[in-house]
């Protein structure tokens, strides 16, 4: 099997990933309440850039507002060309995708309402790459930023510490290495050093899940 061949079962596994199983569907359903919501607390902002926009998954949400502008980007093609397959004919004229990494977006200065980012920061261990990608956001954005990631200070973070301190004590392997739970302090600085304020966070469920969720104001001096 070629590498490109590869490539591709690997994001089909990966749309395929999000639908599968009651709890799964479950899951998608509060993570589409959450942008609504997180939307909502942004002002509702009329063009919107979702970045990284992996398999589409939020577009149906982005597009609940007839007058939106949405565009879509990720670094991956292939990707793009899955989520726009899957996507429903009406949803998918609504979109305007194009090839783009977070670190250097293809779009000019105060080009967006809002830059909608629900599934990058949790990839990202570095703290002076998650800096880079809050400067380029901060660039590229007018007003709001959506950002979601795993954070610490619930029962799952706290259970997932003493699980990893576990499997080093005994020479295993973390169970998810490209993954990270990130201080929330240490985010929450780093969003204030990049230019923007909180405007608010949502939990995907408040002091057991590590999933937040911020509104990001972007502050002009």
């Amino acid at each position: 099997m070629s590498e490109h061949a590869s490539d591709d079962n690997q994001q089909q596994q990966y749309a395929r990933h999000h639908e599968q199983g009651l709890a799964r569907r479950l899951s998608l359903w509060r993570d589409a309440q959450l942008a609504r919501q997180a939307l909502r607390d942004a002002g509702d902002p009329g063009l919107v850039l979702d970045l990284p926009s992996g398999s589409g998954r939020f577009w149906p949400v982005l597009a609940e507002r007839a007058n939106r502008v949405i565009l879509a980007a990720d670094r991956c093609s292939d990707m793009l060309d899955i989520a726009e397959a899957q996507s429903p004919a009406k949803v998918r004229k609504r979109i305007r995708t194009f090839q783009s990494s977070a670190l250097s977006i293809n779009l000019s200065a105060n080009s967006v309402d809002c830059i909608f980012c629900m599934r990058l920061f949790h990839h990202v261990a570095d703290s002076e790459e998650r800096k880079a990608i809050l400067q380029e956001f901060y660039r590229v954005t007018r007003d709001t930023a959506i950002v979601a990631l795993w954070v610490d200070g619930n029962i799952k973070a706290w259970r997932r510490k003493r699980q990893e301190a576990y499997r080093r004590s005994v020479g295993g392997a973390p169970a998810v290495r490209n993954r990270f739970v990130v201080c929330r302090t240490e985010i929450e600085s780093e969003f204030i050093e990049a230019g923007f304020r909180m405007v608010g966070h949502r939990d995907f469920l408040p002091g057991y899940a590590m999933w937040r969720v911020y509104v990001l104001r972007k502050t002009v001096d």
